[in-house]
């Protein structure tokens, strides 16, 4: 009795095996259509990225400020950005610090923003770039430092980029 058994499970496992194996074989792929004559090649592919070293050092670049806005509790300030170096920069990044008029004496910093661009960012690559700052106080006017990776940001204030 107990051969009776193991023999019908053994021939339906069997059977499944076999059921799964012949579900799984795909069908022969429609013959390829024939080109008209009136159409376009398919395009190449696009070609990968190239490395580009990064700029060891001072780098250099062009920078257009876009007005600062009040947007809720917060000053957002819009540039773009043009590398200007030979090398790629890495990890750009932007520290803006707000100012009170002072009333009379020495400035006081109100509020500062901190913003990263953690990708290379290429030579002649123009990006968009956006810091947010909360709103304290009374901020009047700002200063801001670029700085990368490997070293510190030549800016410099345009009207358009070349």
């Amino acid at each position: 009795m107990n051969r009776f058994v193991f023999a019908s499970a053994v021939a339906l496992l069997f059977c499944s095996v076999s059921v799964s194996a012949f579900a799984q074989v795909k069908a022969a792929p429609p013959p390829a259509a024939k080109a008209v004559a009136g159409t376009p090649a398919p395009a190449a592919p696009a070609t990968p990225a190239k490395w580009v070293a990064p700029v060891k050092g001072v780098a250099s670049m062009e920078v257009m400020r876009g007005p600062a806005k009040v947007v809720g509790k917060e000053i957002v300030t819009t540039f773009k950005l043009k590398n200007m170096s030979t090398g790629a920069i890495n990890l750009l990044k932007a520290d803006q610090d707000w100012y009170d008029k002072g009333d009379g004496g020495q400035r006081k910093l109100v509020t500062s923003a901190t913003g990263v661009y953690r990708k290379p960012f290429l030579p002649g690559e123009v990006i968009d770039f956006e810091l947010r700052a909360p709103l304290n106080g009374k901020p009047d006017i700002d200063r801001i430092m670029f700085s990368h990776a490997n070293g510190k940001i030549d800016a410099k204030v345009v009207k358009k980029f070349d």
